[in-house]
């Protein structure tokens, strides 16, 4: 699946969203269309002296803000239709488990260094390895985002408790039981007949369902929830954390610049293609023109487009900018000192 470096917002810098919608005609995948082509023209100018695919991924890899997902101190999301990086670290909630998904790998023959490094968005299966903070893990069962299950290794958050079959006898406060298929708390001690079952005793106070659609569980030893056929309570804060800008967002644009202008003109271009390709307006093949250019320009390195530049074992750039400059603009016929 193509991910998009550019974003429907993007193109409001050259035309109206009115127009916009005349392109699309309500099809988003004459999006992909347009800037696939437009990606491929600037990969195949620029991919020779510059890591033009690690800039473009800049852009690709930028996920929509997912509640179940914790975002480290820098990363960027799109929130609320706009990028915007992560100041302060933002958690996602996290569920209960009936089972061990991780484990520490054993085996000391193992390079960490060679283990791919885990990440929220994949899937994991029994027998998978992944490198979580320089440590190697074994996935015990299956989790990840495809099975809306993602269980980062040994990151936690509930504990299960003690539940009893009820029966008629005394129970200390907060006892849990389970009476009929469901399960039960006792909520206070006055008027408490032990000889009442749950059902119709006003002491007992039903154990509802975990959600993970509710954001407002307490840090309490009593706050119990039932998530499959068990009972589990909090022992650090499950909830996630709420998205705020100032607060743990700042608005911020990772991508190239450069990148984003004249991808969005070629991609214009091919979208103008799509509907119209005998009446292509004169605006739209000017801009086409001028940043087919520049890529022509940047692949000669007669301009600098603020992209890292490929490097050989060296560490030195794979040709010399400057020298390519000069070579470019020299004449042997004509003297540099009258110019």
């Amino acid at each position: 699946m193509y991910r998009r470096f550019l974003n429907n917002d993007d193109y409001l810098g050259i035309i109206t969203p009115e127009a916009l919608a005349q392109f699309t005609r309500g099809n988003d995948a004459r999006f992909i269309q347009a800037e696939e082509s437009a990606e491929m023209s600037i990969v195949e100018y620029l991919s020779e002296n510059y890591e033009i695919e690690k800039e473009l991924a800049k852009g690709k890899y930028i996920a929509e803000y997912d509640r179940r997902i914790t975002y480290p101190v820098g990363v960027h999301v799109y929130f609320e239709g706009q990028i915007h990086e992560v100041t302060r670290s933002v958690s996602g909630y996290r569920k209960p488990a009936t089972a061990i998904y991780w484990e520490e790998c054993s085996d000391i023959h193992v390079d960490a260094g060679q283990v791919v490094n885990y990440s929220q968005f994949n899937t994991y299966y029994p027998g998978d390895k992944v490198n979580y903070n320089g440590v190697v893990y074994i996935c015990l069962a299956e989790n990840g985002y495809k099975f809306d299950d993602i269980r980062i290794p040994m990151v936690g958050g509930w504990i299960e408790t003690e539940v009893t079959l009820w029966q008629p006898v005394e129970y200390p406060l907060w006892s849990v039981v389970e009476y009929e298929g469901a399960f039960y708390t006792l909520m206070t001690l006055d008027c408490f007949d032990c000889n009442l079952d749950p059902m119709v005793s006003d002491c007992w106070g039903a154990i509802a369902d975990y959600d993970s659609s509710y954001n407002a569980y307490e840090l309490s030893e009593h706050e119990y929830v039932v998530y499959d056929g068990r009972v589990f309570y909090p022992e650090t804060d499950v909830n996630a954390d709420t998205p705020q800008v100032g607060l743990n967002l700042s608005l911020h644009d990772p991508r190239n610049y450069n990148l984003k202008k004249h991808m969005v003109r070629l991609a214009i271009y091919e979208l103008t293609k799509l509907i119209a390709p005998n009446n292509v307006s004169v605006v739209r093949m000017r801009d086409y023109e001028d940043s087919m250019k520049w890529l022509n320009d940047a692949a000669k390195l007669r301009l600098n487009p603020q992209i890292p530049r490929k490097v050989d074992d060296t560490k030195k750039p794979v040709t010399d900018w400057q020298l390519a400059t000069f070579q470019t603009d020299y004449d042997p016929y004509r003297n540099p000192w009258l110019t």
